[in-house]
């Protein structure tokens, strides 16, 4: 062989070896991925006795069972998310959230913590927590249409943009058009649609399956979370799906077709993952959803799932 022709194989094998490094660094790192978990309920029973929201299987759902439940999962950061605690022990719940925060042992550095947003006293409760690190927003369940209409409710939900602060929401499907029409009204505001909007997987499935009557139309949930994406200040959190309807496997077939809409919607730089501790263990474990959640976005770029699984939290979060 003359040095010409070696020198050409030699590249011909030098890319290809390149190649196949390239690949097999992309697989280890789809495998060692970090993980922000944006949404992580602690039922901490023996703390706050039975004022605690009860989880949905019998526990003690503290920091150390989460700790044990991610103990294989590369869950590198963690929100905390209010679990609903009677009025009276809201202040109490977010000094304990605060507390989790300080202490570096663990994965949690925000907390997303509960306020009355119908509450004249709203603004002088919540602006105790400005500038505080840890505090980063408030979740509220909108119960009926008149709620999301609220002249109270829209000037508290501004004065959370005004204080650097988000609102993470749960709404039921058939609310999702005028939920949109306030995130319109409060610009200033950042929003985060939990749950996949509630999305019911059955919706999706093929007309052969059995899994009973879905909670909303297909084609009008897909209608309806375009109209709420359309609102540049709000992000979707891909979670709850796992565990929002029963009497069918949660399988990464069954719940890619409503998460792959989601992150079709909102686009790769506003969803974020969430794994909905305890609540999911309804349906699976946590590191069996966040399985499923890499084997349904597994063919989307790295960086991609990356944002989804991490990078998008940091920056809405600001953790």
């Amino acid at each position: 062989m003359n040095r010409k022709k070696f020198l050409a194989a030699a590249s011909v094998i030098a890319i290809a070896s390149l190649r196949g490094s390239s690949v097999l660094y992309a697989s280890n790192s789809l495998k060692k991925i970090p993980i922000i978990d944006t949404h992580q309920h602690l039922a901490d029973l023996v703390r706050f006795g039975k004022g605690w929201t009860s989880p949905p299987v019998p526990g003690n759902y503290d920091m150390n069972a989460y700790m044990q439940a991610t103990r294989n999962v590369n869950m590198v950061k963690a929100v905390y998310m209010e679990v609903a605690v009677p009025a009276a022990r809201r202040h109490e719940e977010a000094l304990y959230a605060i507390e989790m925060c300080k202490d570096k042992s663990n994965p949690t550095v925000g907390a997303v913590i509960c306020a009355d947003l119908k509450s004249p006293e709203f603004e002088s409760y919540i602006s105790q927590f400005k500038g505080s690190p840890y505090i980063k927003g408030i979740r509220h369940g909108f119960r009926s249409i008149a709620d999301m209409e609220d002249p109270l409710l829209i000037k508290n939900i501004e004065v959370l943009g005004k204080l650097n602060m988000s609102l993470d929401f749960t709404i039921s499907p058939a609310w999702l058009p005028s939920v949109a029409n306030l995130i319109r009204k409060c610009p200033g505001t950042k929003f985060l649609v939990n749950h996949c909007g509630n999305a019911d997987p059955r919706a999706f499935f093929d007309s052969s399956i059995s899994a009973g009557k879905a909670n909303h139309d297909a084609g009008q949930w897909i209608a309806d979370m375009k109209t709420v994406a359309t609102n540049n200040n709000v992000v979707c959190k891909i979670s709850g799906i796992i565990s929002i309807t029963s009497g069918y496997p949660k399988t990464a077939e069954t719940l890619a077709p409503a998460i792959n809409h989601c992150l079709d919607i909102f686009g790769p730089d506003r969803v974020m993952f969430a794994s909905d501790w305890p609540w999911c263990l309804k349906s699976s474990e946590l590191e069996e959803w966040v399985s499923i959640l890499k084997e349904i976005v597994k063919n989307r770029p790295y960086r991609e799932q990356k944002k989804m699984f991490h990078d998008n939290a940091i920056k809405f979060y600001t953790i």
